[in-house]
Formats: C-alpha cells, sequence, structure tokens
C-alpha cells in the first residue's frame, strides 16, 4: 500500500520540526517520509499474535544496586595542585563585592 504525503502535511511537519525547506527538500522529505510509511504498514503485516511486548532489547535484574566505591574520588590528588589551601578545600579569591 502506497502511503502519499501532502503539501499540507510536510509544511505542518516543518513547522513541528522547526525546519524550512526549499522546494527539492519538501519533495525529498515526502518521499522519505512515505517510505517510512509504507516500512511501518509492512511490518503491521507481522503476526505478532503471542510475542509479549518488552521494554528492553536485554534482560534487566538489578537496576538499584548498591553504589559501592572502588577506587575513591581523588580528592587528595587533586588538593595537591591548589594554589591555596585551607582543610579540605580550595582557596579562592573573592569575586564578589
Amino acid at each position: 500500500m502506497a502511503n502519499i504525503i501532502d503539501d499540507e502535511t510536510i509544511d505542518y511537519v516543518g513547522i513541528l520540526a522547526k525546519l524550512e525547506l526549499s522546494g527539492q527538500e519538501r519533495e525529498d522529505a515526502k518521499k522519505d517520509m512515505e517510505k517510512m510509511l509504507d516500512y511501518v504498514d509492512k511490518l503491521n503485516e507481522l503476526d505478532t499474535e503471542g510475542v509479549e511486548p518488552m521494554s528492553h532489547v536485554f534482560p534487566v535484574n538489578n537496576v538499584f544496586r548498591e553504589d559501592e566505591v572502588t577506587n575513591g574520588d581523588g580528592h587528595e590528588e587533586t588538593l595537591l595542585n591548589a594554589p591555596l589551601r585551607k582543610d579540605d578545600t580550595f582557596v579562592v579569591p573573592k569575586t564578589i563585592g
């Protein structure tokens, strides 16, 4: 089944996408959108009866794992580069009067 995109639709999509298309770009976009819709129609021909929908391609078991510090934050090494230091912080010049 051939899908046909009219000029009004491509103009509306252009407005939504905030695109200014030249004449040739509009024609190319129409052809591309028609091909995409044809492909979606082809996918709709597949028998998906009994196929369970999925939200991830890979199985997700434990997305809420506990955080473990493995190498620290390196703040001591960072503070070694400080021109001025007070306790565990950088000392910087005052910027607001």
